[in-house]
């Protein structure tokens, strides 16, 4: 199955896409939407949503993970974040795929062991789960998310199974 993983940002927004068999994890993409800071809030937000729906098109995933906003001390930036984490979300919904939502400490946890490791260690951790992989601070986030909804994804699918 194919997820891609979303890390929301107004500057930058990472993406990563695996393929995921059983226990097996496969990088397949990633990358960065990088958004013009000279253009009005609108504008921004629809290039944003334009990118990110033309690399859900093309990568075709199954499913979507979108790490949650942290509040930020600046309100306005918050404000702000979470407006363009509304457009990542509702990219790959209109597609039709399902989005399911995990906080930064959660992907952390599940891919570093550790919920406040820094981005550095996030990075380490993707290259190791995902070979070869040298990816930006953005798309190894976006990645992370990715690998996190993984293995949520798996450990639901066995409780439904026992159930």
């Amino acid at each position: 199955m194919r997820l891609i993983g979303l890390d929301p940002g107004l500057r930058l927004t990472g993406w990563g896409v695996i393929d995921v068999d059983g226990n097996r994890l496969r990088h397949v993409a990633h990358g960065a939407v990088k958004v013009p800071a000279d253009q009005s809030l609108a504008e921004r937000l629809c290039a944003l949503f334009e990118a990110i729906a033309a690399v859900v098109a093309e990568q075709q995933p199954a499913e979507a993970a979108v790490e949650e906003t942290f509040v930020n001390v600046n309100p306005g930036s918050t404000l702000k974040l979470g407006q363009a984490r509304g457009v990542v979300m509702l990219a790959p919904a209109r597609a039709g795929l399902p989005v399911f939502e995990y906080s930064a400490n959660l992907v952390k946890k599940s891919v570093v062991g550790a919920g406040h490791a820094e981005k550095r260690q996030v990075a380490m951790m993707v290259g190791r789960l995902l070979p070869g992989v040298e990816a930006t601070a953005d798309a190894a986030d976006a990645l992370a998310v990715a690998i996190c909804h993984a293995h949520h994804r798996a450990t639901a699918r066995r409780i439904e199974a026992a159930l």
